[in-house]
């Protein structure tokens, strides 16, 4: 698996946390490949990870086994369509984390007979803690299938889902979930700094606080509700700030802000996907 040729189209932060993550988890530097357009990017990930850079898409693609599209939607149909020849030449896997980019447009973009793995990763992989998403058409065969999972399982958690469609929701909840929490946690901070707290201390208390709960829920066997149960004793602080929370209308609101993002992912992809 880790002789594998990997090629990322785009060297930006999602990809820089791709290599870190599957350099540090044993994967030969020599056997990893980057091409962008930005010079100094390129300068900082050879530096880095000591992977090769090249300012061509093609030349980085060739003899690549795996190639990784980690670049804007926006850009996405004319970098596909350029290594077009190539990848349908060597046969290789596209692993896709062009975000709203469907399978479809991909296929058209790069070849009826490609095979194909569309992620839908988060930014947490940055801290090699992310969450993905991954969809596979009919031609990705099974190694192929492993060698993705491996790709993406480096910095995080990884899911298959069988029905594309459902990428719009991961997206809604994963993929654009890190920034609910951020917000969450501004609010709380700030809210503590109201109450008279130095902002510092608020800000540390607040980061761990939900360093604590995401830890908590990851090494518990209870749900979310049975353990928000768990530390709100009847009559005390904890059950009086969750029946404002509640009164306020919080599940309702988290629930309508998923169904817009949802309905933005399948907007976004529907513009880009157009562009074939």
């Amino acid at each position: 698996m880790k002789n594998t040729t990997l090629a990322f189209i785009g060297g930006g932060n999602m990809a820089g946390s791709l290599i870190g993550g599957l350099i540090g988890d044993g994967w030969d530097p020599g056997r990893i490949r980057v091409a962008d357009t930005n010079p100094g990017q390129l300068e900082k990930l050879a530096g880095t990870f000591q992977v090769s850079t090249f300012s061509d898409n093609n030349q980085a693609a060739s003899g690549a086994d795996v190639v990784v599209l980690a670049i804007k939607p926006q850009v996405t149909a004319v970098v596909a369509r350029e290594l077009a020849d190539t990848v349908a030449r060597q046969q290789s896997l596209v692993v896709s984390i062009a975000a709203g980019i469907r399978e479809s447009a991909l296929r058209d973009w790069l070849g009826e007979g490609t095979a194909i793995v569309r992620s839908m990763p988060n930014t947490p992989a940055m801290v090699q803690s992310g969450a993905a998403a991954l969809y596979a058409n009919p031609t990705v065969t099974d190694s192929q299938r492993s060698t993705a999972e491996s790709l993406l399982r480096a910095v995080g958690l990884v899911i298959w889902i069988d029905d594309e469609a459902l990428m719009d929701a991961v997206t809604a909840l994963s993929g654009s979930g890190p920034a609910y929490f951020f917000l969450f946690m501004e609010a709380l901070q700030n809210a503590g700094c109201e109450l008279g707290l130095p902002r510092e201390t608020a800000h540390l208390l607040t980061l761990q606080t939900a360093f604590g709960a995401a830890k908590m829920a990851l090494e518990s066997n209870d749900d979310a509700a049975a353990l928000r149960k768990q530390v709100t004793s009847p009559g005390g602080t904890t059950e009086r700030a969750v029946a404002v929370l509640q009164e306020g209308g919080i599940n309702n609101l988290v629930g309508r802000a998923l169904q817009a993002a949802a309905r933005r992912s399948r907007e976004l992809a529907d513009e880009f996907g157009a562009r074939s």
